[in-house]
């Protein structure tokens, strides 16, 4: 989903090693870094939303059935844009450019990965959770993707699947959105942004040499992009502390989710004033940091 994407939206590390076998292959294209974060989230999401004691066997289909439904959008993801990760160093080792797979191999994989995930979650949790996923499928697919070409605009866009996996999990224990919901969801669409102006800055020749009109292709000084970092990384401070105000944490998440955004809103800033490769590096490695801590005091104050 986004590279958080990340997808994630923006979510993920640049791949520049070759898989190695078939096997390596076939898993690399369901980006197994990202799809880390979307297992986790979407467990805490699970187990956030739970009321009462956590059903072990009913969590892991739950997360299971988003983690199909997530791998099978990145390998349908890989496949439409395989001519132009050819084109960039850091995905052209790719299976599907480096011709390891076959489009139709990679195309018949991605849509019985996203099957089994939606019939998963239809079956064991609710049509709640299993409609949200096909949203993740539909969204990233459809209109993502598609518009990573055209405007810049399309990282927000991204940043909607790339934070549904959290939701996912929420109302699979949950059945409903509610407020807590909808905080956990903002929480991830908001980091990504930050996380992913970082990842453009560091990657800015290599989406110029694609042709995908990313905010530093586009404005290469990175004043804009430094701008949106900056913006969402505030916007993220006060929606990071909804869980404790509604009830979800307590006050050690209180304040540590304080303590991190602070942190990363000084990375953002930094970032905006010098708008190097340095500071993106650090907001990129101070990012990957903050969301699994917040994850962590989230989940461990509720214990």
């Amino acid at each position: 989903m986004k590279e958080i994407r990340a997808s994630a939206a923006s979510l993920s590390i640049p791949e520049t090693r070759r898989s190695t076998g078939v096997v390596g292959d076939y898993v690399a294209l369901t980006k197994p870094r990202l799809n880390f974060l979307v297992v986790a989230t979407s467990a805490a999401g699970y187990y956030l939303g739970a009321a009462r004691t956590i059903d072990a066997a009913a969590m892991a289909q739950a997360v299971a059935g988003t983690a199909l439904v997530a791998g099978g959008a990145a390998v349908l993801n890989q496949l439409y844009e395989r001519d132009t990760d050819a084109l960039m160093r850091r995905t052209r080792l790719r299976p599907l450019p480096a011709g390891r797979v076959t489009p139709g191999d990679a195309r018949l994989f991605g849509l019985a990965l996203s099957a089994a995930g939606l019939a998963l979650l239809a079956a064991r949790t609710n049509w709640l959770a299993a409609a949200l996923a096909l949203a993740t499928i539909v969204i990233y697919l459809a209109v993502y993707t598609p518009m990573k070409r055209r405007t810049p605009i399309a990282t927000l866009v991204g940043a909607i699947p790339g934070a549904l996996p959290a939701l996912i999990g929420w109302t699979a224990s949950r059945g409903s959105v509610a407020i807590g919901g909808a905080a956990l969801f903002a929480i991830v669409f908001l980091w990504q942004v930050p996380h992913f102006m970082a990842i453009a800055w560091l990657y800015r020749d290599d989406y110029g040499k694609a042709g995908f009109p990313m905010l530093p292709v586009i404005d290469p000084d990175g004043v804009r992009a430094g701008r949106q970092a900056v913006a969402y990384a505030a916007a993220l401070l006060p929606v990071a502390v909804v869980p404790a105000l509604t009830g979800l944490a307590g006050t050690v998440y209180l304040v540590s989710a304080a303590v991190l955004g602070v942190a990363l809103l000084v990375l953002a800033v930094r970032f905006r004033r010098e708008r190097t490769d340095a500071s993106a590096r650090a907001l990129f490695f101070g990012s990957i940091t903050y969301l699994p801590l917040i994850w962590i005091v989230l989940v461990a104050d509720k214990l």
